[in-house]
C-alpha cells in the first residue's frame, strides 16, 4: 500500500500531476472537489466561493476538517487499487492526519513554480472566476492558502518538483517520483534533477 500527498500553491502543477497518476492507473482524490461538493450543497458558485467555504469549513470544523473528510475516499479507493493519490494537501494539519492513518505508506510531494508562471496557467485554464470577474487574484489566494499553514506542508514535503521546464519534463518528474513512492524508494530520489540514483 502507499498513499501519495501533493502540496503547491495555486497553479503549481498539482492537477497535472494528478493527471499523469491516473493515466498510470492510480486512483486520485482531490480535496478541492470536497470543497466544492460543499460550495455546491450550500447553494453556493463553486467557481466564486470555494475559498470561502473552505475557511468556513475549517473554522466550523476544525483546521483538518477536509482531510478527515478525504480519508474515507482514500480508504475506498485503496480497497481495489495497490496506491492512492491525495491532491492538494494544505497544511501541516492536513499532513499529520495522512501520516497518522497511513504511516510510512505516506509520502508528500511539494510541487513548485514562481508567482509569474502560476498566475499565467491559472488564466489559461480559465477554471476559476478571476478577479476581473467576481473571483480573487492569485495573491489574495496564496495569502488565504498560506494562512491555512501549506508553508509548513511544503516543508514537510519528502521531495520537491520544479514545475518551471516544459510540461514533457514535468510530467517525467512525476512518473519518477510516482514509481519511487509506489517502490518505496522515495529515499533515492535526488532532488536536484528528480532522477532515481543509481543502485550501490
Amino acid at each position: 500500500m502507499y498513499v501519495i500527498g501533493t502540496v503547491g500553491l495555486p497553479g503549481s502543477g498539482k492537477g497535472e500531476a494528478a493527471t499523469v497518476a491516473r493515466e498510470q492507473g492510480i486512483p486520485v482524490v482531490t480535496m478541492g472537489d470536497v470543497v466544492r461538493q460543499e460550495t455546491a450543497d450550500r447553494g453556493l458558485d463553486p467557481t466564486k466561493d470555494h475559498g470561502t467555504v473552505a475557511k468556513a469549513l475549517r473554522e466550523e470544523n476544525g483546521p483538518a476538517a477536509i482531510a478527515e473528510r478525504s480519508l474515507p475516499m482514500l480508504e475506498d479507493r485503496l480497497e481495489n487499487h495497490e496506491g492512492v493519490l491525495v491532491d492538494g494537501i494544505r497544511s501541516g494539519t492536513e499532513v499529520d492526519v495522512f501520516e497518522e492513518r497511513f504511516e510510512d505508506a505516506f509520502t508528500l510531494i511539494c510541487i513548485d513554480a514562481p508567482f509569474d508562471v502560476r498566475n499565467e496557467r491559472i488564466t489559461v485554464r480559465g477554471r476559476d472566476a478571476g478577479a476581473g470577474d467576481g473571483g480573487e487574484p492569485l495573491e489574495a489566494r496564496d495569502e488565504r492558502e498560506r494562512s491555512f499553514g501549506m508553508d509548513e506542508a511544503i516543508d514537510r514535503a519528502d521531495v520537491t518538483i520544479d514545475n518551471t521546464d516544459t510540461l514533457e519534463a514535468f510530467r517525467e518528474r512525476i512518473e519518477t517520483v510516482l514509481e519511487a513512492a509506489r517502490d518505496g524508494r522515495i529515499g533515492a530520489i535526488d532532488t536536484a534533477s528528480i532522477t532515481l540514483e543509481s543502485e550501490p
